[in-house]
């Protein structure tokens, strides 16, 4: 059974409970609040009142989801949070199993989806400080039920053309509800009303910085780990680099980073990390080949979940391997995992469902000898950035798009080969250097090439060709949650194409992803 070290965050900050419902704007709640400097949690609804109690939170919310209060064995609310004395926001489907359980009315109606224009009808209260009555806010919707009349008690504090009862409070409660979703950009002033929820009825402190948990990561880490080994699987991508850095200023000498070349990295990257952490950051480092050990198990293997599990119980023999070698006895294992790793992996947090296993976190066999530390295991990924500057770590490093930790294996659709790699790798290089050229890299959450499991046929130089296609995706993004693919100019893509099919052999065709998140997620496997 795989043991976690806990780092989570202490109660000595502000900090909010998220109760996931299965919206598909969770994930945009937390973010608001985050970047409001306040530290929160998605949990499921299964949560019971004594467990809130004892985490101990300065205020509740309850997201929207796709449920209706009336269907059955839908997710539910113990009543016992409206006891707490905690303050609660029900945001959508959340307002209605307030309403539902405090005696209100929710009824079906038509479906709305878009924007609609909000009318404040209690400019007093705290929800909706520092907005004019007089003006109409534009919010957006996307419901079928909603509340027709508040429960007892309380009185309705917004309305729209549709929505008599956009939004209420409880007169003598700290209980609020709001029909539309805040936290979405659709919603212009959005984050005023997550503000002053946090900061007005919460009274949170906005404490959540980057320095902060550094500091008090690093103190937990040192606890955790007293004076045992510690070893650390190390990518070179921003993830694992950060956390390694982290535990290093943690620990020191304590920590040696393993550097795994799986023969499924991309070009040059063992050369690079060898150089940035040997040279310029002074930690340990044991460069191990393996591409051997990970190629021959995933000979012939197509399905990406299985590939995921190989890849990721390979890793865990690795280490064990090399930890006995070097005599480093380690206990523990360091890990970059993410926050969105967690919830795509798992769905551990609420009724949202597993997207795919991420190795580090799904894909890791049972009887695995380490302890994991995964000290970035609750940030999204711009929090991950801003941790890696406070600890100083190179700006090269900390600039880099994602890599999945799989590697190239997961973006060799089909089969993989060392000749399916080499053309992936060489794509990719190719695509990567003209994106740097053309100064676009960092206005590009992620980009990269994908090798499909068909062949074309084409014609160079008078004679057929029957050859592999490849995809290029780029994406902009906040936190990987939801993405947009990025509106290059023709230009630019046909000059890359062109590069591609002359330079690399075995290419005949090159296509482009205009694929969103979601539908689509960013990585193809």
């Amino acid at each position: 059974m795989t043991v976690r070290v806990s780092t989570a965050v202490s109660a000595a900050h502000s900090r909010i409970l998220v109760i996931d419902y299965g919206s598909q704007f969770t994930q945009l709640i937390a973010r608001r609040i985050r970047e409001a400097n306040v530290y929160c949690e998605i949990h499921p609804p299964t949560r019971s009142a004594e467990w809130v109690r004892r985490w101990s939170p300065d205020g509740i919310v309850l997201s929207g989801g796709p449920s209706s209060v009336y269907d059955d064995d839908v997710p539910e609310l113990d009543p016992g949070l409206l006891t707490l004395g905690v303050p609660v926001l029900g945001i959508c489907y959340g307002m209605q199993l307030l309403a539902q359980h405090e005696g209100g009315r929710v009824v079906h109606g038509k479906r709305e989806y878009g924007r609609a224009s909000l009318s404040v009808t209690d400019p007093g209260n705290d929800l909706f400080h520092g907005f004019d009555s007089a003006a109409d806010i534009t919010v957006w919707c996307s419901h079928g039920d909603h509340v027709d009349e508040p429960p007892p008690g309380f009185v309705t504090i917004a309305a729209t053309g549709d929505l008599p009862v956009a939004a209420f409070r409880a007169r003598t409660r700290p209980l609020y509800g709001v029909q539309f979703h805040p936290e979405v950009a659709h919603t212009p002033r959005g984050q005023e009303i997550v503000d002053n929820f946090l900061f007005r009825i919460c009274g949170c402190s906005p404490d959540w910085t980057a320095g902060a948990f550094v500091a008090e990561s690093v103190e937990r880490i040192r606890q955790a780990v007293g004076g045992d080994q510690v070893i650390c699987g190390l990518s070179g991508g921003v993830d694992s680099s950060v956390a390694a850095a982290l535990v290093h200023r943690a620990i020191g000498d304590q920590l040696t980073c393993i550097f795994v070349d799986t023969g499924m990295m991309r070009m040059n990257e063992r050369e690079g990390v060898e150089r940035t952490f040997r040279e310029h950051m002074g930690i340990r480092l044991e460069v191990v080949e393996a591409a051997e050990e990970f190629l021959t198990p995933l000979e012939g293997v197509e399905d990406p979940e299985r590939k995921r599990r190989i890849i990721g119980e390979t890793f865990i023999r690795v280490f064990e391997r090399t930890t006995r070698e070097l005599g480093t006895n380690a206990r523990f294992l360091v890990q970059g995992t993410l926050y969105p790793d967690v919830i795509e992996s798992l769905a551990v947090r609420g009724p949202s469902a597993t997207i795919k296993t991420h190795h580090n976190v799904g894909g890791l066999p049972d009887d695995m000898p380490f302890e994991l530390i995964e000290p970035l295991r609750e940030l999204f990924k711009d929090e991950v950035r801003s941790v890696g500057r406070t600890l100083e770590l190179d700006e090269a490093f900390i600039r880099r798009h994602p890599f999945p930790g799989p590697g190239l294996a997961i973006r060799v659709l089909g089969p993989v080969s060392e000749e399916r790699l080499r053309i992936l790798r060489l794509t990719d290089a190719i695509y990567l250097e003209e994106i740097e050229a053309a100064g676009l890299y960092d206005e590009i959450w992620q980009a990269f090439a994908v090798l499909l499991p068909v062949r074309s046929v084409g014609v160079m130089g008078d004679s057929r060709t029957y050859e592999h296609v490849v995809a290029l995706r780029a994406v902009t993004s906040r936190d990987g949650m939801t993405a947009d693919w990025y509106p290059y100019d023709p230009e630019f893509l046909a000059r890359v194409s062109t590069r591609i099919i002359n330079e690399v052999t075995g290419v005949n065709r090159v296509t482009y992803d205009i694929s969103s998140k979601p539908p689509a997620t960013i990585e193809w496997e």
